[in-house]
């Protein structure tokens, strides 16, 4: 191992930002340490990712997606978003928004496992226990960043008073690539097709709800859940069987008060939260991966990599998009939560409005695709 003055860049983070940064950085030829600690495949892992476009590409660079297992990737070709009134619902299909798909559920657990063996083989990164001094410090350790607070950089946050409830499902018909949406008050729940662990019939749940339901439902037994998931899904999707464990996590709206500074860079859930109901959040923290890749590919030669007009760069590049899915989805989550029976009805119609235009659909994908 190289000594410690030796690194260029220290990426600090475990998750699948952390390591994609540190892949990215070390295609540029850079010294780059690594402090996170390797994915131990736990079997009882339950997250799915939805990719968008631009994801896939960025992992396809990093020869990483073409490392995944056929059955660790499920392509969604349609999309059916309902409101909380018969009728009420848009549906956007691949094959009319001109695109081969929509997106594509991964399975976290291995995409985590195929970018950890791409760093195995990384010829310009070391695995270090504690950090590294270098030039650039890339700070991906998610939303309670230690290296953040260090800096006293603040991210206020805003707290839902919900949690994100993820769960392994296996239905009695075939998904067919469609993923399925309820936005409802108070809630809101994504069926998100997959193929394991039964080929075709599988799915990714992610149920946002409030603090004591996402609880309850938590801690039920399997036929209560699993009778509370039909009540809500109406059977739309067939009879839903659990498979494997459920998980949940807090969910809030965050935007760190800066992103950047001399020689230091916040990516991913350590710059900003936004909530699960767009699936963006690790498109999000990729996309600020590339675009910091970007920009250290692009500086000019006697500009040294923690330069902070360099780093303000990438920060200017990310803001618009970050800020701009943050407001999105808390506007969706309070129009779709708000109980008066005017907002309601405003929203029940304004998805059906939106599925008569194509050309709005169109636009709102290709969106999705290269947030």
């Amino acid at each position: 191992m190289p000594g410690m003055s030796a690194f260029e860049v220290c990426v600090r983070g475990s998750g699948a930002v952390a390591m994609a940064a540190a892949l990215a950085l070390s295609r540029l030829g850079l010294a780059v340490a690594w402090t996170g600690h390797r994915p131990t495949g736990a079997p009882n892992d339950v997250r799915t990712y939805a990719l968008n476009a631009a994801s896939i590409e960025l992992l396809t660079t990093l020869k990483v997606w073409d490392s995944l297992p056929a059955d660790a990737r499920t392509p969604v070709h349609e999309m059916c978003v309902e409101g909380d009134r018969p009728g009420s619902a848009v549906r956007f299909s691949a094959w009319a928004c001109g695109v081969d798909q929509l997106s594509w559920i991964v399975d976290a657990a291995e995409l985590e496992a195929a970018l950890a063996a791409a760093l195995r083989y990384a010829p310009h990164v070391s695995h270090v226990a504690e950090g590294a001094d270098a030039a650039l410090q890339v700070l991906a350790e998610g939303r309670a960043s230690p290296a953040r607070e260090r800096l006293g950089v603040a991210m206020p946050v805003q707290a839902y008073g919900q949690r994100g409830l993820a769960a392994r499902l296996v239905a009695d018909r075939p998904h067919d690539g469609l993923a399925r949406q309820w936005f409802r008050s108070p809630d809101v729940l994504a069926l998100l097709p997959f193929d394991r662990p039964a080929a075709g019939h599988s799915y990714g749940l992610v149920w946002s709800l409030p603090d004591e339901r996402a609880q309850a439902l938590q801690a039920c037994d399997a036929a209560t859940f699993e009778a509370e998931l039909a009540a809500a899904t109406a059977g739309a999707a067939g009879t839903l069987r659990l498979s494997g464990e459920r998980a949940s996590w807090p969910l809030a709206l965050a935007q760190a008060e800066a992103v950047c500074g001399p020689g230091w860079v916040l990516v991913g859930d350590a710059a900003h939260l936004v909530h699960p109901l767009a699936g963006q959040g690790l498109n999000l923290g990729l996309a600020d991966v590339a675009s910091l890749a970007a920009q250290l590919a692009a500086r000019e030669p006697w500009r040294g990599l923690g330069d902070e007009k360099l780093l303000r760069r990438h920060a200017r590049a990310r803001l618009l998009s970050t800020q701009a899915m943050g407001l999105v989805t808390d506007g969706l989550l309070q129009l779709f939560a708000h109980p008066n029976a005017l907002a309601r009805e405003l929203r029940n119609r304004g998805l059906g409005l939106v599925d008569r235009l194509p050309i709005l659909k169109r636009a709102l994908v290709r969106q999705a695709m290269d947030a």
